[in-house]
């Protein structure tokens, strides 16, 4: 049996001959009478806040997976990831056709430990389905104080659903490390934050006082979700002696930046080897593509995630209405080709 549908006639003014600024104008005018229908009509009280705040994140979600809306305490966790600290359970996922996916587990935190991987689906979250939720109701669901534990089901293709209980715990993001193996220098990059310029000159400063002899490196940007465009440029200029690292370019044709090497490679020009895997997005995207295409390192592993746009967040009344975080440009690797969709392909 069909639900009961009543149908109450509420009068439907049809648009003829508007302009399309007019036609914004009525449509934002509909927004307001849908609005005050809910209101009233609804089955329970509604919270206006909440629904124009959804109402929001759909139409940012609306344009593609990287743009949302943040509200105001979406922003300051923000604010707080870019600078190296926080309290989670270290996951870096995004949306992508009605479902919440994994990018990367974060090195050593709670969900890497528990065997989560990039590309595995959250499909519930304490028992209740996470289908048709966005990346910021989702990452609010999983943050929580340090010690409380939040039971979350993974899908991998091919696999039974996994339950994993995760405990949070401050995620203390130590961006860049290393260790010498044998004649070669392992660096491991696991994001790109504030700090991950200078801590990879002094990584590899004091791998050459460890052995002098070096006679190569690798970097191992495998699960690394991205982060700062100024990292990234800052780690890729760390091997290149010139050239272009990236272009940026945005709506208009003459909105193209681009982004060059300064003269110096820290390594002295030796062998590098590059691994990535479909982990590997964004920032770790932009580094892998200037090396490939300078041919400066060979890149070794699967194609990488594909995610080659570039977000502004722009703060709304300061902060206080939290803010937008908005697909601005796409990345263009030396070569001028995008990253986006397609990712970056390795050699071996």
């Amino acid at each position: 049996g069909a639900a009961a549908v009543t149908l109450v006639g509420l009068g439907a003014a049809t648009a003829t001959g508007q302009t399309p600024r007019n036609e914004a104008f009525r449509m934002l005018a509909l927004f307001g009478d849908v609005l005050g229908i809910v209101e009233q009509a609804y089955v329970v009280p509604v919270d206006d806040k909440k629904l124009i705040e959804a109402a929001l994140q759909g139409m940012m979600g609306a344009l593609d997976p990287h743009s949302n809306y943040l509200p105001p305490d979406g922003f300051d966790e923000l604010q707080e990831r870019t600078s190296g600290a926080y309290s989670g359970v270290g996951l870096t996922i995004q949306a992508e056709g009605g479902l919440v996916k994994v990018i990367s587990p974060m090195d050593g935190g709670p969900a890497a430990r528990a065997g989560v991987n990039a590309g595995d689906v959250i499909s519930s979250i304490e028992g209740q389905s996470a289908a048709g939720l966005t990346v910021s109701q989702v990452s609010d669901k999983l943050r929580g104080a340090i010690g409380t534990s939040v039971k979350v089901t993974f899908l991998r293709d091919g696999e039974e659903p996994r339950e994993v209980t995760l405990t949070r715990e401050v995620i203390k993001i130590e961006s860049v490390t290393g260790r010498i193996e044998g004649d070669f220098a392992y660096l491991r990059v696991s994001t790109f934050n504030e700090n991950t310029g200078r801590e990879l000159g002094e990584t590899i400063a004091r791998l050459k006082r460890e052995n002098p002899a070096l006679k190569g490196y690798v970097l191992d940007l495998r699960n690394n979700g991205g982060g700062l465009l100024d990292a990234a440029i800052a780690v890729s200029d760390a091997f290149l002696e010139r050239g272009e690292i990236v272009s940026q370019r945005g709506r208009k044709a003459d909105q193209i930046q681009r982004y060059g090497a300064r003269p110096g490679d820290l390594t002295g020009g030796l062998p590098l080897v590059v691994l990535i895997n479909y982990g590997s997005a964004s920032a770790s995207e932009i580094v892998a593509g200037a090396l490939k295409d300078h041919q400066r390192a060979t890149i070794v592993g699967l194609t990488s995630f594909g995610k080659g746009s570039v977000q502004t967040v722009i703060p709304l009344r300061d902060g206080e209405d939290g803010a937008l975080s908005i697909t601005t440009a796409r990345y263009f690797t030396p070569s001028g080709a995008s990253i986006q969709k397609i990712g970056i392909e390795p050699d071996l």
